[in-house]
Order: structure tokens, then C-alpha cells, then sequence
């Protein structure tokens, strides 16, 4: 009997142990969003990341989903922090690009624009912003819903888009960098002024700091053999005409362009000041309630558009990154505490080689000019039909009609459309054109079929679909690259996990962005964001 009482009062005591695990959570979530980060970086530099550096670190300890791909296109910033947050696709999310036509407004908007808020922290109108185009919920309001509010949560990054889109509708606080001032800055639609701790930051004028530093290669520029030779003609030069390669002088810019900051690796530097400014003055993860810190790394993204993938200044960018995310990991050590937060790691799109260099080696590549492509549709469709600018312009890889126009005037609207699909198909680099409307009847891979499928909401999309041919892209014809389409170079991200109950291993799965909300939601027990269409990955979670 006296056995039987004994294993029955061990029964009850691990129910209880195990009813507290499944009611245990981090003390703090940590995304970082690496903007503009292909799946290939974390091998193509991983001689060079530092022992104790961050990306070692995620991949030696922590958890990697090697084969992470975007779900939709097109490929770009907005979408992108949009589904690694909501696990939705702009479809449903309705963040159809940075910007797009909106056909309910009939104007151009800016994913995060708000005319009605008011910008806090300086005198420009850079902060009037908010998330009022989201359509849907991301996994920081879910976390604030299941713990009644009492969650905090703050958006970071240089790009307002980057910071507010993540944190979605319910945050304490989203901020982003006023280019004007060198500062940080939020809107109205958050609070009415400034937090004594980002004003304390501001006041240490830590962009001229940097700035006083200039901008040389963190190691000997021969060593640098994973890129082209510095000094390529199809690299702009943001730093001066006469500034053809390292080291830079940013010293010129010491009170004078605070603009030029996130085209060097200060930027990631000075995002993480603000992160960790942000966990000291709002004491996030400081008690048993789950915060959630979203951090986006705006700098890549710049010095990728500006140099290329290939170039020395990106390599160094994101050495000195893995640098800045090694003292990063150790500061939550200490202030959090080791296995007391879980952090992820990811991209919200990678990038095109430049073509020029593609050339150079004899890959085929090429770009297209957006605004030519408009003019010459609308001077087809004016010979044709008799009516001035038809198109009201080329966003996202979609050619945008203006309705209202063939609406009022009776017009055939597919007869139009086909006119412009057989200018489009005419012109060099341009694979398919075709009805958005009409996506079901064209012959086309499954994969590509879906993507476009998940990136079409009819009143912000396009009403003729662009698909280019491998290796082009639009705009920076002469100098630079960008990114926004299907292919791997632009869809296969990294996703790495670590810290909170988060085992070391990696997967080769193909997993999508859209699964990252969904995966945190079961980590954390809550309910996944109300557009999400991703599946948790269980890898991860096991």
C-alpha cells in the first residue's frame, strides 16, 4: 500500500512539474531581421566569422533551417518584415510592396505612411507613420493579447517600415531613424513625446562618433578574397566622386549628412545601441512576463543596392556585423540571463548579383527600366485607344492600369491589357507578361504560379504581372543591384534559432518565412496571428 501512495504522489508531483514547463516562456523574445541577407552569406564567409562572434554562434549552438524560402513575390522590405511577423503573405496581409497604387484611394501609398499622426522627436515629417495598413495581426500582438497587455514590446530599426510592420498594432513603442537629424524618432500613434532613455541616447550624438571613425576595412584589404577588387565602375559612390574605394572618409559628414549612415556598417552598430538602450529603459525581460524585441538591421540592404553582393564593402559589412551580434549575445547573457531568452535570426529577402559583374564572367543578365517600359505602354495604348496614360505606373513587377479611366470611358479593359502584354513580351529580359486576373489560366510552374498567387490583393496589386528572366532585375542599369523576385538569390533565406529551449541541429526541410510566427506561437503557447497560413516547424520546437 504503502508503494502504491508513494508512485501515486510521484504521478500528481510530475503532472505539476510538467504543467509548470508548458506554462513556462523566455523572459524575452529577440527577431533580428538581417535586411537583405542571402542563405549564402553564412557559408561564404565562415572563415572569417569570429570564434565568439554571432553567426558561429547561431550555427555551432544553435538551431538552423537551412532551406527557408519566401512563399510570395515580390521579394522586397515591407513584405518581408510583414510575414516573418504575421506568418501571413501580402494576399491576405495586404503589404503588397513598399509602395503600391491603391485603387480604393486612387493614389500612390507608402506602406507605413499616416498623414493623421505626427512625428516624435524632431521636426520633420518623417515620423508621420504607422501600421494602419496592416491588415492583419503579428506575433507581438498576439503576445500582448495572451498576456492582457502586460507584454512589452518595441520595434527598432533605421527604416520606419523595418520597425513598425513587426511590432504591429498593439506595441508599446516603434522606433526608427530620422535621416535629417541623425536620431531616433517615433509618431504620434505611439505616444506623445519621446522616452527619457531615447532622448538620452540622442543627446550622446553617437552618429558624428562614428562618423569621426571613418571607414576602413576591418582587416588588410588583400585578405579580402571573397570579392572583387575594390573600386569597380558598377558601384555607385555614395561617399564622393572622387571616393573609389577604402578606406572612406566619413568625417566629412560630422554634422553635415546624416543620411549617408546606413550606407556603412555603423548603422548595424548604431541599431544595436538602440536595442540595448531599449532593454535597459524599458526593463524588457526583466520579470516573468515575455517581452518581445523586434530589431531590423536596415544596413545590408543599403550597402548591398549600392555595391553589390560581390563587393568588399559588403563582405566587411557583414564581418564587423558578426562582430556586432557576438557583443550583442553576450550583452543578453549577462542582462537576461543564458537560456532565459530566445532569439531567431533572419532575412526579409536577398539580393541579385549586379549584372555587370555577371557579365564580366559570361552569365546572362541584364535590367529593365520601369519608367521606359510605362511610357511605352502608354504610348502604344494612346495610338491605340486615344487616351493619355493609361498606365498609372510599374511597382512591384506589375504593370497598374488606371480603372477609373477604362471605367468611365467603357473601355475594353482586356483589350488593353493584351496590348500591353504583347509590347511587354516584346522587350529584352522580360520572360512572361500576363493578366493578374487570369493567373489560373496561364501555363506556368506550380512554384512560381503559387508565389504570385500569395503576393496578389486585388485593390493594392497590379493588374498585368512582369516575370524576368533569371539574372535581370529593375532599375540600376549601369551601377548597383536589387532584388524582389522569385528566384533563389532573392527567395532562399537564413533562419537560424538559439538560446531558450532551443537545442543545437539544423534541417534541411524546405520550411517558408511564413512559418517562423507560428513556430514562436507554439513555443510561447499562443494563439498564432490571425492571417497566418504557416505550420509550425517542429524541428525546432522538439
Amino acid at each position: 500500500m504503502r508503494r502504491l501512495y508513494f508512485f501515486i504522489i510521484i504521478f500528481f508531483i510530475c503532472g505539476f512539474i510538467n504543467a509548470q514547463n508548458i506554462n513556462q516562456r523566455p523572459k524575452i523574445v529577440v527577431g533580428i531581421v538581417v535586411d537583405q541577407m542571402r542563405w549564402d552569406y553564412l557559408y561564404r564567409y565562415y572563415s572569417r566569422y569570429l570564434e565568439d562572434g554571432g553567426f558561429k554562434r547561431f550555427l555551432n549552438q544553435g538551431f538552423s533551417c537551412e532551406n527557408t524560402m519566401i512563399p510570395y513575390t515580390p521579394t522586397i522590405t515591407a513584405c518581408g518584415h510583414t510575414s516573418i511577423y504575421t506568418g501571413s503573405v501580402p494576399a491576405i496581409d495586404g503589404i503588397t510592396g513598399n509602395d503600391w497604387y491603391d485603387y480604393k484611394l486612387s493614389q500612390i501609398v507608402y506602406c507605413t505612411g499616416d498623414d493623421s499622426t505626427k512625428t516624435i522627436g524632431s521636426n520633420t515629417d518623417a515620423g508621420q507613420m504607422s501600421p494602419h495598413n496592416l491588415l492583419v495581426t503579428t506575433i507581438c500582438d498576439e503576445l500582448r493579447l495572451a498576456t492582457n497587455f502586460h507584454s512589452k514590446v518595441i520595434g527598432i530599426a533605421l527604416k520606419d517600415r523595418a520597425a513598425i510592420l513587426p511590432a504591429g498594432h498593439s506595441a508599446n513603442g516603434a522606433y526608427w531613424y530620422d535621416d535629417k537629424t541623425g536620431e531616433w524618432i517615433t509618431s504620434s500613434y505611439y505616444m506623445k513625446d519621446l522616452p527619457g532613455w531615447v532622448r538620452s541616447l540622442n543627446d550622446q550624438k553617437l552618429v558624428d562618433k562614428y562618423f569621426e571613425q571613418n571607414w576602413n576595412t576591418l582587416y588588410p584589404l588583400k585578405t579580402y578574397t571573397q570579392s572583387t577588387p575594390d573600386e569597380e565602375p558598377y558601384e555607385y559612390r555614395p561617399f564622393g566622386i572622387n571616393a573609389k574605394g577604402f578606406p572612406y572618409d566619413l568625417k566629412q559628414f560630422v554634422g553635415e549628412n546624416y543620411g549617408i549612415l546606413p550606407v556603412t556598417p555603423y548603422g548595424n552598430t548604431f541599431t544595436f545601441d538602440m536595442a540595448k538602450a531599449a532593454i535597459e529603459g524599458e526593463k524588457l525581460g526583466a520579470d516573468s512576463i515575455t517581452d518581445f524585441l523586434a530589431i531590423s538591421l536596415s544596413t545590408p540592404d543599403y550597402i548591398g543596392h549600392t555595391f553589390g553582393p560581390n563587393s568588399v564593402e559588403a563582405e566587411d559589412d557583414f564581418l564587423r556585423l558578426d562582430k556586432d551580434l557576438g557583443d550583442f549575445l553576450k550583452y543578453l547573457d549577462e542582462k537576461i540571463g543564458k537560456g532565459s531568452y530566445l532569439i531567431f535570426l533572419s532575412a526579409d529577402h536577398g539580393v541579385a548579383h549586379v549584372p555587370g559583374f555577371l557579365k564580366e564572367h559570361k552569365i546572362p543578365a541584364g535590367g529593365v527600366e520601369e519608367q521606359k517600359l510605362t511610357d511605352g505602354i502608354n504610348k502604344l495604348l494612346k495610338d491605340k485607344f486615344n487616351i493619355d496614360k493609361l498606365v498609372v505606373g510599374i511597382f512591384n513587377y506589375q504593370v497598374y492600369l488606371d480603372r477609373d479611366i477604362i471605367n468611365k470611358g467603357k473601355l475594353n479593359k482586356d483589350a488593353i491589357e493584351q496590348e500591353a502584354i504583347n509590347f511587354l513580351l516584346q522587350q529584352p529580359g522580360i520572360a512572361r507578361a500576363f493578366s493578374s486576373e487570369k493567373l489560373s489560366e496561364t501555363t506556368l510552374s506550380a512554384k512560381i504560379k503559387n508565389a504570385i498567387a500569395n503576393g496578389y490583393y486585388p485593390p493594392r496589386s497590379g493588374d498585368i504581372q512582369i516575370i524576368l528572366q533569371p539574372q535581370w532585375i529593375a532599375g540600376f542599369l549601369s551601377r548597383g543591384t536589387t532584388h524582389g523576385v522569385w528566384n533563389p538569390y532573392d527567395a532562399h533565406i537564413p533562419l537560424l534559432w538559439y538560446g531558450w529551449n532551443i537545442r543545437a541541429g539544423k534541417t534541411n526541410k524546405e520550411v517558408y518565412m511564413t512559418d517562423i510566427a507560428p513556430t514562436i506561437a507554439s513555443m510561447l503557447h499562443i494563439q498564432m496571428p490571425s492571417g497566418s497560413i504557416g505550420n509550425v516547424i517542429e524541428e525546432v520546437t522538439k
